[in-house]
């Protein structure tokens, strides 16, 4: 489990918006992110601890295994979700909590995985109770799960 560093200076407001980015915003957010570890700035130790899970992996020639990461919103885990992917040089599927509604709707995202695929689900504490309850072993799953 890794634990997003906490900021120690005042912390901004965030300003909740009723509108959504607009097309162009959203393509220069994804354009600014950090690509690499190497690139991401901050959360020194969960940065140390990815390169060694990542290292570890490829020279096993075996998926990723389960990483949980976890803090307030804006912190970066969703970049380091597609940065840990790109540097397994693997697919980064991506969905969220609210949407698996039904524990088949997870099973399907599962199965649907190629072998060492990474799989966020953000906001996953918000995953429905019949979701939660999916029997699914961990066997059956090829790819990371973040």
């Amino acid at each position: 489990m890794l634990q997003t560093d906490n900021l120690t200076a005042a912390q901004p407001q965030r300003i909740v918006a009723a509108q959504t980015a607009s097309a162009q915003e959203e393509l220069l957010e994804r354009a600014l992110r950090p690509k690499t570890l190497d690139d991401y700035i901050g959360q020194h130790k969960a940065k140390e601890q990815l390169a060694i899970f990542i290292q570890a992996a490829k020279k096993r020639g075996e998926a990723l295994d389960h990483v949980l990461l976890f803090g307030p919103p804006g912190l970066g885990k969703t970049t380091l979700a597609h940065i840990i992917a790109k540097e397994l040089g693997v697919n980064l599927r991506q969905t969220s909590g609210p949407v698996l509604e039904r524990a088949g709707d997870l099973a399907a995202l599962l199965t649907n995985l190629d072998p060492h695929d990474v799989l966020f689900i953000d906001e996953i504490h918000r995953l429905s109770p019949s979701s939660r309850k999916s029997s699914i072993p961990r066997s059956k799953t090829t790819g990371s799960t973040l």
